[in-house]
Order: structure tokens, then sequence, then C-alpha cells
């Protein structure tokens, strides 16, 4: 389910132009595939009963765990200096982002209104344009937060997941021989 979510807000937002970077595009796509078969393996491994394909499943399923719940705490954990200097070195190292976001959120620069540097918004022709920081930190705030909250709610389902696949992996199969050992 949260792989086909994520396929489909990346195929979301380049539709409705809100994301014009393809790399930050294919990593979200590749993140959403990636989940799918790790979903599609567990599925096969239940319905065969198969022990190899179940302990891969929990596995990379314990992994996942662990790199979700560190990106959901360290979401949750951000106070608003740490935000502002992350917000200015990713303002600093992408051109694209920038265009997009001085284009979306009508703004131009980072902390002061330049009118020599080009800028790719509406309120530039006026002139009359304010600085983008005061904007990307109030959305920031929110999104980290958001971020923060369902990832570490979905970690916590991973982590049950786990544990399920560890029990059933562990329970004879009723297909099998009744005779049999295990």
């Amino acid at each position: 389910l949260v792989s086909l979510l994520l396929i489909g807000i990346a195929a979301w937002g380049i539709g409705f132009g809100l994301i014009s970077s393809f790399r930050v595009v294919g990593v979200v796509i590749a993140v959403g595939v990636f989940l799918f078969l790790i979903a599609l393996v567990g599925l096969i491994g239940a319905v065969k009963h198969h022990q190899v394909l179940l302990f891969f499943y929990m596995i990379i399923l314990l992994l996942v765990f662990i790199v979700q719940f560190s990106v959901s705490c360290a979401c949750l954990a951000l106070n608003k200096e740490q935000q502002s200097k992350l917000l200015e070195v990713g303002w600093s190292n992408t051109n694209s982002a920038r265009a997009d976001i001085e284009r979306n959120l009508n703004c131009c620069g980072f902390r002061v209104f330049d009118p020599n540097e080009t800028c790719f918004s509406d309120c530039y022709r006026s002139r009359q344009c304010q600085p983008c920081a005061p904007i990307i930190e109030e959305y920031s705030g929110m999104v980290l937060r958001f971020v923060g909250g369902i990832g570490l709610f979905f970690s916590f389902t991973e982590i049950l997941g786990v544990w399920l696949t560890y029990r059933y992996r562990n329970q004879r199969d009723p297909r099998a021989n009744p005779s049999a050992f295990l």
C-alpha cells in the first residue's frame, strides 16, 4: 500500500508540475518499486509457506524499519535553527529546486530580495517580491512533523510485520506430511 502510494504521489507531482526534478521523482519511484517487490516476496513466502523467502522478507523489513524509524525521529527532532541551516544548504546547492520554489511560492531570493539576480517568480516583474526563507520555513516545519508522524506510524506497523513473519515462519506447514519433524 505504501509503495503504491509513493509511486502515485510521484506521478501526481510530475503530472501537475509541482516537481520538475526527475532525479527526485526517480528516487521516489525506485523506493516505491523496491517496497512493492519486498511486499510481493513476503506474500509469495506466506502463500507457499517458504521459510527462506519469509526469512529474507523478515530481515529486509527489519532493515527498512530501522531506516524509516531513524528518518522519522530525525524529522521530528529538528529544531528551527537546524531546519533553517538545512534549507539554506539545500537552497544554495540546487538550481532546479530554487526555480520551482520561486515560481510556486511567488518569492525571490532566500533571505533577501536582490533585484539584480534572476528570478522565476511572477512578482519579479513588479520588483515587489518577498524573500523565500520565511515561507519555506513555515511549510517545512509542517511537512517535517507530518512526514515524521506518518513515518513513525508505518515503522511500527513494519515491526509488527516482522514479528508476525517470525511467528508464521516458525509454524508447521499444514499441507506438509504430519509425521515430518518440521
